[in-house]
């Protein structure tokens, strides 16, 4: 049945009722697209760019029960209660303490205690998969000198939010959680000397770095409540597809999918991270960087998967930009989803960052 289109007032807009064209508002792409249901989100977006009247299908409201579900299954609004937001943190770093001890237990030649490990990883596991942001303040939580265990933590919680992001379940993402705070573990067995040098590393010094992923795999190879696959995937992290990587050169096709889990969020934290030699980078310049820059390394499900993660913004988020500037997220453009529209918080501009590539979102402010 053909659907008559009217024009109505925006402030007389209710939930559910269907967008018949779509929207431009000086813009490359529209805000929002036809046959948009519209919820709450989508008034917010009227309001800031001060639409007065739009065209909708004069079609019977129905109600939206799957906007309750929606609020289930995005992350929790970006400004956070500070006391929330601390709580993360505290437990963060007292992770970080209680890895610094496992560490040193494996240099002098220790096993891996699993107990310990999961008492380190699954609550801050839980905590990130409840509310994704926690993602943006890994690495400025990080810093050079403790690089190394934050670098595990933070692995292994990317990896499981990459993980549920996908659809995988709570068991292998609890897997992938461990596997990915173990993928480093190997580095135990380098000299600290090569270890924690702040200059460049020559040729023999870095070939005993590429040795870590199967020392790693050594630590947990008689950890029988690590599967398998987890186990060949900590072995296999730092593999790529195009055949680039190590420790074996091995190509697309006989790398695990999980290895390429650990993978992407290993190299999407060492990238955001302060390291001895580099300063962080923004989350949304790496995530850029990985998808075109590194193409045919990494398996393009996973990559996107964390860019849906990152990108997934709530209209309002609050964010800096390269050039210092503070803004608010309006739009987020599907062709460009790292670089939205946003309004200057100083002067009130409206930035399409899709269209203005001088600058970028340098990092989502998560707490007010």
């Amino acid at each position: 049945m053909k659907l008559e289109a009217i024009l109505i007032r925006v402030e007389e807009l209710r939930l559910g009722k269907v967008i018949a064209e779509d929207i431009f508002a000086n813009t490359q792409y529209p805000i929002i697209y036809k046959n948009t249901k519209v919820k709450p989100e989508h008034l917010r977006v009227f309001e800031l760019f001060t639409l007065k009247t739009v065209l909708v299908h004069n079609e019977i409201e129905v109600e939206e029960p799957e906007i309750i579900e929606e609020k289930l299954d995005n992350p929790i609004p970006i400004d956070l209660p500070i006391q929330q937001s601390t709580s993360f943190e505290r437990s963060y770093l007292d992770g970080i303490a209680l890895l610094k001890k496992e560490f040193s237990n494996w240099e002098a030649g220790g096993r891996v205690d699993l107990t310990k490990v999961r008492n380190i990883i699954i609550p801050l596991m839980d905590m990130a998969l409840e509310n994704r942001t926690y993602i943006f303040d890994l690495n400025s939580y990080s810093n050079a000198k403790d690089y190394l265990y934050h670098h595990s933590i933070a692995t292994g919680l990317i990896a499981a939010v990459i993980a549920k992001k996908m659809g995988y379940e709570r068991g292998d993402t609890i897997q992938l959680a461990i596997a990915g705070m173990l993928a480093d573990s190997g580095m135990s067995r380098i000299p600290s000397r090569i270890r924690d040098k702040k200059s460049a590393l020559t040729e023999a010094e870095f070939g005993e770095v590429r040795k870590h992923p199967y020392y790693s795999y050594l630590l947990i190879k008689n950890v029988t409540a690590i599967k398998d696959i987890m186990k060949v995937a900590v072995y296999q992290h730092h593999e790529r597809l195009d055949g680039s990587g190590y420790p074996k050169g091995d190509r697309s096709g006989s790398i695990s999918i999980f290895a390429q889990i650990i993978a992407v969020a290993d190299v999407f934290h060492a990238m955001t991270s302060e390291r001895m030699y580099r300063s962080m980078q923004s989350p949304f310049k790496v995530i850029e960087m990985i998808k075109e820059e590194e193409f045919g390394k990494f398996d393009i499900k996973v990559v996107q998967a964390l860019m849906d993660i990152i990108v997934d913004l709530p209209i309002g988020t609050k964010i800096e930009l390269s050039n210092l500037e503070l803004g608010e997220v309006m739009f987020i453009n599907k062709y460009s989803p790292t670089r939205p529209l946003v309004k200057l918080t100083r002067t009130g501009e409206i930035v399409d960052l899709s269209s203005n590539r001088s600058f970028y979102i340098s990092r989502v402010i998560t707490q007010g």
